[in-house]
């Protein structure tokens, strides 16, 4: 059997959900472990049977020494099982749809100062962090500067939120919003205006974010 923990609830695991239907047919046994703790203390208990594969969705920052620390823990409790316990290489589920290269036309998001945010916060990304060093904009340097307890995940959280606030596309609630994965309403509605959304149907949708570069990077290592 294969398995993928992942340490998202709600819509982050809904998105692994429908990664496995879209891209592995529901091959996988996906599983909420509800949080990185989670994830590191059921790796702690883990011997895997004959056959088992046990693929671990664990966000990675490296600018957060709590999240470093387990992560650091998990890659020795992996190297046991280097083929049965596969770490993917990834940041968080929300820099999959920060990075998606289609998030601004499709959720016609008009938060221009948010959109500028995006395109330094992305160019700036280097080795699972923000390199402040990177980015010459005032006006970005200010608002990372607003965080209280600054980490790259805490931002790419709050600035994904930022772009996807409409019940439509939320990232958030227990469920992905429906215009990430359902068939278009203007197929029902063609005078709706407020839909940028090149893609009709709801497979194909999902699909254009599960095969954009991040998502294609970070599954990699899943052996089908």
């Amino acid at each position: 059997m294969k398995y993928l923990w992942t340490e998202d609830s709600g819509a982050g695991l809904h998105f692994w959900n429908l990664a496995n239907e879209c891209l592995f047919d529901n091959k996988l046994k996906v599983e909420s472990k509800n949080s990185n703790q989670g994830i590191l203390d059921a790796v702690r208990k883990l011997v895997p049977e004959s056959g088992d594969i046990y693929y671990i969705a664990f966000d990675q920052v490296y600018d957060n020494m709590d999240v470093v620390n387990k992560f650091i823990e998990l890659q020795h409790l992996t190297a046991k099982y280097p083929k049965q316990i596969i770490l993917l290489d990834m940041i968080c589920f929300e820099y999959i749809i920060l990075s998606f290269y289609k998030l601004i036309k499709w959720t016609g998001s008009g938060n221009q100062t948010s959109i500028r945010f995006r395109e330094e916060i992305l160019n700036a990304l280097q080795d699972h962090r923000i390199n402040i060093n990177q980015i010459k904009d005032q006006s970005t340097l200010n608002y990372l500067m607003g965080f209280k307890n600054f980490s790259t995940e805490r931002v790419i959280k709050s600035l994904t939120n930022n772009l996807t606030d409409t019940d439509e596309w939320s990232v958030r609630g227990n469920l992905m919003g429906d215009c990430w994965y359902k068939n278009c309403c203007v197929l029902g509605n063609p005078d709706k205006k407020r839909c940028h959304v090149d893609k009709n149907m709801g497979r194909d949708k999902i699909m254009e974010i599960l095969e954009d570069k991040e998502m294609q990077h970070i599954i990699e290592k899943i052996d089908f």
